[in-house]
C-alpha cells in the first residue's frame, strides 16, 4: 500500500489539475483572446474618438486665423482653420462635409459664417470673440493706440480665483477605474465561484470523488480545486488588467500611470481575498447536489450576497468616501469589492486597508472550516438534495 501523499503535495496536485483541465479548454482561450482584443479595441476607438475640432474654412485675408485658434484654446473649444480659395469652394466644402464652417468676409469687416447646420454655442463662442476682438485691435489702431502697448497695461488686471474645495483633475479617470473594478470583481468573484460548484457537481454526478476520496482527504481536495480555479481566475484578470492599463496609457486615455498600475495591484490581491471567501462557500454548495441544475438552488443565497456587494459598490462610485461606502467596506466580504474602490478613488488610509485585509482572512479561514465539514458531510451523499439545515446539523 502506498504511503499517503504529503498534504501539500496532494493539494497542489488537485490545484494543477484544475489549472490545466481549464485553460486548456478552447472555449476558455477562444472567448479570452475575443475579450482582450475587444478591450483593446474599445480603448483605441475611444482614444480616437475624443479629439473633436471643429474646422473652420477662412476665406481671403487669414490674419483672423490666430486669433480663433487662440481663443477656441483658451475657451476650451479647440479648432482647426484652414484656408478656402473662394466663397464657391468654400461654401462646397461645408456641403461636403470637409469644414464645420466658412467664414467669409463682408465689406465692412464683418464675417458670414456659412454651415451645414447650426454652430454650437462653444463654436459660436469662439467665432464672435475672434472677429470682435480683431475688430477692436482694428479701431484701435486706427486711433493711434497700438494694441500691443494696451494689452501689456491692462495685463495685470485680472481676477485671481481661490477656490476653498478645488476639484480633483484626476477625478473622472479614478471613476473609470472604479468602475472597471467593480464590473471585473463582480464578473469574476460570480463566475469562477460558480466554476468551482460546478466542478465539484461533476466529480460527485459521475463518482469520481469516490477514487479521489480514497487516497486525499476532503479538505486537501477542496483546497485544491478553490486554489486552481482561483488561479485561472487571476490569470485571466491580470491579462484583462495589464492590457487594459497598458492600452490605456499607451493611447493616453489613462495619465496616471502610477495610480494605474496600483489600483491593478490592489484589484488583484482583492480577487484573491474575495473569490477564496466565496469560492469554499460555492464548493460546499456544489457538495450537496448531484446534478448540475441543482446547483443554483443550493448556491442561491451566495448569488444574492454577491449582487448585493455588487449594487451597493456601484451605488458607491460616485461618492467612494460616503456613508455607505465607509461602513460596509469594514464589513467582509463588502470589503473585497469596497476597498479596491475606495483605493481607486483614493480615499483608503492604510490602516482601513490592514485591518480589512486582515478581518477578510481571519473570515474566509473560519469559513473554510465550516465549509469543510459541510463538504465532508455532503459530498458522498448521492441523489436527493442536501439542505443547509442537514449539511450544517450535528
Amino acid at each position: 500500500m502506498s504511503a499517503p501523499l504529503h498534504p501539500v503535495r496532494a493539494i497542489g496536485l488537485v490545484a494543477r489539475r484544475e489549472f490545466i483541465t481549464q485553460v486548456s479548454k478552447k472555449s476558455f482561450v477562444i472567448s479570452n483572446a475575443i475579450i482582450l482584443l475587444a478591450i483593446v479595441g474599445g480603448i483605441l476607438a475611444y482614444s480616437g474618438g475624443g479629439d473633436n475640432r471643429a474646422t473652420i474654412g477662412l476665406v481671403g485675408d487669414q490674419s483672423l486665423a490666430p486669433a480663433l485658434v487662440a481663443t477656441g484654446d483658451a475657451v476650451g473649444t479647440p479648432v482647426d482653420v484652414s484656408s478656402a480659395p473662394d466663397e464657391r469652394i468654400a461654401r462646397d466644402q461645408v456641403r461636403s462635409g470637409d469644414l464645420d464652417v466658412a467664414l467669409i468676409p463682408g465689406t465692412d469687416g464683418s464675417f458670414t459664417a456659412v454651415t451645414e447646420s447650426d454652430i454650437s454655442p462653444g463654436l459660436r463662442t469662439v467665432i464672435d470673440t475672434a472677429v470682435m476682438q480683431q475688430a477692436q485691435a482694428g479701431a484701435l489702431a486706427a486711433q493711434g493706440v497700438d494694441p500691443a502697448r494696451l494689452a501689456e497695461a491692462t495685463g495685470a488686471a485680472v481676477v485671481t480665483v481661490d477656490v476653498l474645495d478645488p476639484p480633483d483633475p484626476e477625478r473622472g479617470q479614478r471613476v473609470v477605474l472604479s468602475v472597471a473594478v467593480v464590473v471585473l470583481l463582480y464578473m469574476q468573484i460570480m463566475m469562477f465561484g460558480m466554476y468551482v460548484a460546478m466542478g465539484v457537481v461533476e466529480e460527485k454526478s459521475s463518482r469520481v470523488v469516490e477514487l479521489l476520496l480514497s487516497t486525499l482527504r476532503p479538505l486537501q481536495l477542496l483546497w485544491g480545486k478553490v486554489i486552481g480555479i482561483g488561479v485561472v481566475g487571476l490569470v485571466q484578470l491580470t491579462a484583462y488588467g495589464v492590457v487594459g492599463v497598458g492600452a490605456g496609457l499607451a493611447t493616453g486615455v489613462l495619465t496616471l500611470k502610477g495610480t494605474a498600475f496600483g489600483v491593478l495591484a490592489g484589484t488583484l490581491a482583492w480577487f484573491v481575498l474575495g473569490f477564496a471567501f466565496f469560492a469554499v462557500l460555492y464548493a460546499a454548495a456544489g457538495s450537496m447536489v448531484s446534478r448540475q441544475e441543482d446547483v443554483n438552488s443550493t448556491a442561491s443565497p451566495l448569488m444574492v450576497l454577491i449582487i448585493l456587494m455588487f449594487f451597493s459598490a456601484f451605488s458607491s462610485v460616485n461618492n467612494p468616501d460616503g456613508t455607505l461606502s465607509n461602513v460596509l467596506s469594514w464589513i467582509p466580504p463588502f470589503s473585497a469589492i469596497l476597498m479596491p474602490l475606495r483605493i481607486a478613488a483614493g480615499v483608503a488610509s492604510p490602516m482601513q486597508v490592514v485591518v480589512t485585509v486582515a478581518l477578510m482572512l481571519v473570515v474566509t479561514a473560519g469559513l473554510s472550516v465550516l465549509a469543510a465539514k459541510i463538504y465532508q458531510r455532503s459530498i458522498l451523499r448521492i441523489g436527493k438534495v442536501v439542505s443547509w439545515r442537514d449539511a450544517l446539523g450535528r
